[in-house]
């Protein structure tokens, strides 16, 4: 299944609150257009995003559920994609020095995404999520991610 690692040169604590900003979902999820909060408090177990993906021409509307959610360590969530099934999607991070190792793994729980899963699909997930992870990475590291002084973090050595 499609599992990925990057370090990101942030605390997990930084990483955690881009990940809990509901706001901010849109700047590392490849592809995603018009997210907006559907229920609950984002990131607590039970709150859901809605939004939409856009592939070339193709427009899905999906929609995500968190169901773990431990701070600055673990967030799972589960997507869907209406007829094309669900997936889940696991993000670990750990402490590496000062810096954050996130472990981020999907795979498909239901529908059709898991019955046509095959290795090109692997692929084609495998360039997406190190487009999302350089994305995430980026959006922790060289912006502000929302410190109480308004000025961007220190990097981690």
């Amino acid at each position: 299944m499609a599992v990925r690692h990057r370090l990101i040169r942030r605390a997990p604590e930084d990483v955690w609150r881009v990940l809990s900003d509901a706001e901010r979902y849109g700047d590392w999820v490849v592809g995603t257009a018009r997210a907006e909060p559907d229920e609950g408090r984002w990131p607590d177990v039970g709150a859901a995003l809605r939004y939409e993906i856009r592939l070339g021409p193709l427009t899905l509307h999906n929609r995500t559920v968190v169901r773990r959610s431990e701070p600055a360590s673990v967030l799972e969530l589960e997507a869907d994609s209406g007829r094309l099934g669900t997936a889940r999607i696991a993000m670990e991070l750990r402490p590496w020095g000062g810096n954050t190792l996130l472990i981020f793994d999907e795979h498909p729980l239901r529908g059709a995404g898991g019955a046509l899963h095959n290795g090109l699909l692997e692929v084609a997930q495998q360039v997406r999520h190190r487009a999302m992870l350089g994305r995430l990475a980026h959006v922790c590291e060289d912006a502000d991610v929302g410190t109480d002084t308004g000025r961007p973090l220190p990097r981690a050595t």
